[in-house]
């Protein structure tokens, strides 16, 4: 307990590691992940406070109130309502234990704490944030693209080539229809598993101290 106490008054308590694969299950985020739905995680940093799971879907954080308590906050971030704004990675000087990475997801900005010797894993994540974050650039123009032509439709169509309401209702269900598949299927992201496949390598096994 003493042990504890000091790590976290010197403030290195919340130095994370790169939890391997083959720990996965054994992390508390596993049991808040949606098994049921195809979500599994990529990637996850942990402390003696906090977990940081990125999973295909979502960033789950299971934020902790200190090193010495067993209280939790589960938090989930869904990538496709909430946007990668910024990521950055500062280095480690010569005397310093950790490397820092740096994102917001939505409206809340992470500065996470990760030991040094996991370097490599953590421009892994870096790059990954980065590229969701420009599919979710994409995705958000591609949006307003469509409903853009939506409005150039509507200034178009005259309500009185329609012959009777059955036939303004049809094809005001259509247009709807068609607009939904656009803006919530086709032009929304959800499942990121290709982007964290192609960027992330270094993440077999922790490195040797």
């Amino acid at each position: 307990m003493f042990g504890k106490l000091a790590a976290e008054a010197l403030g290195i308590s919340d130095i994370g590691i790169i939890v391997p694969p083959s720990d996965f299950h054994k992390v508390d985020a596993d049991d808040y992940l949606f098994h049921e739905d195809g979500e599994r995680i990529f990637f996850l940093i942990k402390s003696k406070k906090d977990e940081y799971c990125f999973t295909n879907l979502a960033l789950i954080h299971v934020d902790g109130d200190s090193a010495v308590s067993s209280k939790r906050m589960v938090k989930r971030y869904e990538y496709s309502g909430s946007r990668i704004g910024y990521c950055a990675i500062e280095t480690a000087g010569n005397m310093d234990m950790d490397v820092e990475l740096k994102f917001s997801i939505g409206d809340t900005a992470f500065s996470i704490d990760v030991k040094k010797s996991f370097i490599e894993q953590v421009k892994d994540i870096y790059k990954a944030l980065i590229a969701i974050g420009r599919q979710q650039a994409r995705d958000a123009t591609s949006r307003e693209n469509a409903l853009r032509t939506l409005e150039a439709m509507g200034g178009m169509l005259k309500l009185g080539n329609l012959q009777g309401e059955a036939a303004v209702v049809s094809h005001f269900n259509a247009v709807l229809d068609n607009l939904n598949a656009a803006v919530l299927d086709r032009h929304t992201t959800r499942d990121f598993s290709r982007v964290f496949e192609k960027y992330i390598h270094n993440n077999a096994a922790p490195p040797q101290s």
